[in-house]
Formats: C-alpha cells, sequence, structure tokens
C-alpha cells in the first residue's frame, strides 16, 4: 500500500504556539465598574443600600455611646447628690465608703459629744498671729506662750480622747474590725463642730 508521506512541518511544530493558544483564548474580563473610594480593594462597589446600612451603623453606635456616657454622668450626678445629702442628714445609705459603718458612727458620736480643745484650734490660731503681728514685745510674748500651752493641750486632750475611744470601740465592737477608727476621730476632733461633715447627730453631753 502506499503511504502518505507525513509533512515535516506537522512532527516538529512548536509546541509553545499550542500551549499559548489557550492563554490567548481566554476571555479578558477587564470591569469597568468604578470601584467605591470606602470599597476594600479589588472588591466591587457596594450598593447603595448597603453603604447606607453601614453608615447607620456607624451613626447608630456613635449615638450609643454618647448615650452611655452621657447616663453615666447622670448616675454619677444622682449620686454626688445623695451623698450630699446624706452628709447632712447622716443617712447611711448614701455616705461615702470613707463615714460608713457602725464604727466609724460612734466614733462621730464620740467626738460630736464631748468638748476638743483641737475644734478651737484654728480661731486661737488667728488670735496668736494677730497677737505676733503687733509691735509690742509684752504681746508678742503672750501669743508665744498662748502657742505652747495650745499644743501642749491639744496633744493631751487628744491621747486622752483616743485612749477613751479605742476602750469604749473594744467593749461594743469585739469582733469589728476598728482599723483607721481613732486616726478619723481625731481628724474630726480638729475640725469646728458646724464645719463637720457629716452633720453631728448628738448634742454636747450627749451619751453615743
Amino acid at each position: 500500500m502506499p503511504r502518505h508521506p507525513v509533512p515535516l512541518g506537522f512532527v516538529f511544530r512548536s509546541r509553545a504556539k499550542e500551549e499559548k493558544a489557550p492563554a490567548d483564548k481566554a476571555p479578558v474580563t477587564d470591569s469597568k465598574q468604578p470601584r467605591h473610594p470606602q470599597a476594600p480593594k479589588g472588591r466591587p462597589t457596594p450598593k447603595r443600600s448597603e453603604a447606607q446600612t453601614q453608615r447607620r451603623s456607624v451613626a447608630n453606635t456613635q449615638t450609643t455611646r454618647k448615650e452611655a456616657a452621657k447616663r453615666q454622668r447622670d448616675e454619677r450626678r444622682v449620686q454626688l447628690e445623695r451623698q450630699r445629702q446624706a452628709l447632712a442628714s447622716g443617712d447611711e445609705r448614701y455616705l461615702p465608703v470613707r463615714d460608713k459603718g457602725p464604727v466609724r458612727k460612734f466614733a462621730r458620736d464620740f467626738i460630736d459629744s464631748r468638748f476638743c480643745v483641737a475644734e478651737f484650734f484654728l480661731p486661737l490660731a488667728v488670735l496668736i498671729l494677730v497677737l505676733s503681728v503687733v509691735k509690742v514685745a509684752q504681746l508678742q510674748n503672750i501669743a508665744l506662750l498662748l502657742w505652747l500651752v495650745v499644743i501642749v493641750l491639744i496633744v493631751i486632750d487628744s491621747i486622752i480622747s483616743a485612749f477613751r475611744l479605742k476602750k469604749q470601740l473594744d467593749a461594743r465592737f469585739p469582733d469589728v474590725p476598728k482599723k483607721g477608727a481613732i486616726p478619723y476621730a481625731l481628724m474630726r476632733s480638729l475640725q469646728m463642730r458646724r464645719l463637720r461633715l457629716p452633720k453631728p447627730q448628738v448634742k454636747r453631753g450627749e451619751r453615743p
């Protein structure tokens, strides 16, 4: 049988052309749709409804934060007003932590029920200052002596008050922590009675 010669060009044709052909025939997708400035790179522009929903969500979040901050400020204002009223009335429910508890209340009543030399320190200090400014040697000597007497009396009275208060606290509250009650009472004794907070709830001479 006669053989048909195979063209050499068919045998030795370039495979590169065959491999390149599918790539050349691949459809070119060049999206001409403009990208939204807020859309992530490589993603299509979000729809108007989606963009509006996103903006509305951000606005609602900011509004929620503002409302929460405003609510906290209002609660803080109400709490401070309750504390102010409690300091005037002695209501234990709304007193600051520093003044709460039966031990602190007894310490306040103990100091308020007696005369303390320390509560007259401020007016005496003003008097001593005036006497020391006057250009009279005798008055200046009196001011110096009075100053020493006041300091000694305050120290002695504070020691006696601390001793008596500690004794009564141990008797009335044997199982209750009393840390800081003595310094708390002594600091209160340094204030004039009308300026003390919480306001005194007992009269002078009245047993707490």
